[in-house]
């Protein structure tokens, strides 16, 4: 199955993609806009969108987390996949320890959808 995570900024957006019958997930760009994100997902025929939900320490959603869920609205309008969001507390504090070129974003996008993975794994 074609998983495509997503780091949720106001300017852009992280990419991270796994195919879960290969099992690693990789850096997949960042983009700018609803657009970009949706043509990925139709283009890459992705079958899951796991979407950063940025919570605040204690769990509750902050004005950050009801524009990604604001933003989630628009999305499924445009995309037959599910969304499922995935708390993204101290993604970015994981990206900035991670070696290699891809950039935060990417890193971040990459700690949600690991992360994700790991707990349906679990389960």
């Amino acid at each position: 199955m074609n998983i495509l995570g997503i780091d949720f900024g106001t300017k852009n957006f992280g990419l991270a993609w796994s195919d879960t019958d290969i099992g690693v997930v990789l850096p997949f760009g960042v983009v700018h806009s609803l657009d970009d994100i949706v043509k990925v997902i139709k283009e890459e025929k992705v079958e899951k969108v796991v979407l950063g939900l940025p919570l605040g320490l204690d769990g509750t959603e902050q004005a950050n987390a009801k524009r990604v869920r604001k933003f989630a609205e628009k999305l499924k309008k445009e995309i037959q996949a599910p969304l499922e969001f995935y708390d993204e507390r101290f993604s970015s504090q994981q990206a900035d320890v991670m070696g290699g070129i891809a950039t935060r974003d990417e890193k971040s996008a990459m700690v949600i959808l690991e992360s994700f993975l790991v707990s349906k794994n679990r389960k």
